[in-house]
């Protein structure tokens, strides 16, 4: 284990700052940081912005000087490095550009929407989830194009799927369904609102079958998570655990290894054909890995 602070290389505020971090677990590096005058503030969600005069603590409290490339390498290695496409503020433009791309009339439906997405309390389904969802619902379509009212339905049933969000199963999804007959009734036509919450309720129970020919798609979107690299699915699995940190740990353990166990028991876990060509093993091995270390608690 080792918390690691690069040179004062980064110019802000009138001075020089640092980065810290732990190659191990944020745990210990926010148990270090306690030790010290540096503010709670200045964590950034993978690091903390160091000034150069509390360098010298950071040191005294069990930090090691290294290089910023010896620090970037160990932080990536870790799998405890947030790239800038896991950072809401970061793809929030890009994600306001796509609304205003679907809905052109009510740029300010968009607005609210990232609020509510990005609002406190908030770990994994925030709009870094959304991002995600929408990047499938695009790859998913290239390898086999649907239409452009059903494109529209796929990217609507993204953005709305989660938007009300508070640890609810089946309550959150059927309000985030109402939500969109409350913010686009008479911007969309009625057949493309009902399309839309249709999708959103078939992610109460991911196991179902859905009877719109677009179920697969946006099914297989939503659960891309499970294929992600390595460093990625542990970044995920730790943010669903944060939002449920309000469960003792044993609940937690268990109930959530029986949902992922669900999933294996399937003979695919995606619909598509790319999906389940591209993304099964995949996923299957990501999901292995979570259950044994949840079984072995």
């Amino acid at each position: 284990m080792a918390v690691l602070i690069d040179p004062p290389l980064w110019p802000a505020h009138g001075t020089m700052f640092s980065h810290l971090v732990s190659d191990t677990s944020l745990d210990e590096l926010h148990e270090l940081v306690s030790r010290t005058p540096i503010s709670p503030k200045a964590f950034d969600e993978d690091h903390y912005d160091v000034p150069r005069h509390l360098i010298d603590d950071a040191v005294a409290a069990g930090a090691t000087r290294v290089t910023a490339h010896e620090l970037t390498r160990r932080l990536a290695a870790s799998g405890l490095r947030i790239p800038a496409k896991e950072r809401p503020a970061r793809i929030r433009p890009r994600l306001v550009r796509d609304w205003n791309a679907t809905v052109p009339s009510a740029p300010e439906i968009g607005q609210e929407l990232l609020n509510r997405w990005d609002s406190p309390g908030r770990e994994y389904h925030t709009s870094v989830h959304l991002a995600e969802v929408l990047d499938n619902v695009k790859r998913l379509d290239a390898a086999a194009p649907v239409d452009s009212a059903s494109r529209l339905g796929l990217r609507l049933a993204a953005w709305y799927h989660d938007a009300v969000y508070r640890g609810r199963p089946e309550e959150d999804e059927r309000d985030s369904a109402e939500l969109v007959t409350a913010d686009l009734t008479g911007v969309l036509a009625p057949d493309v609102l009902d399309r839309v919450r249709g999708l959103i309720l078939g992610t109460i129970d991911h196991t179902a079958t859905g009877s719109d020919p677009l179920w697969p798609i946006f099914h297989d979107a939503d659960l891309g998570i499970l294929a992600a690299s390595p460093g990625r699915y542990g970044r995920y699995a730790s943010s669903v655990r944060r939002e449920y940190a309000h469960v003792p740990e044993d609940v937690f353990r268990r109930t959530r290894a029986d949902i992922l166990e669900g999933f294996l028991a399937q003979d695919r876990i995606y619909l598509t054909d790319f999906a389940s060509g591209h993304w099964e093993d995949v996923a299957r091995n990501n999901l292995r890995s979570e259950i044994r270390s949840l079984r072995r608690g």
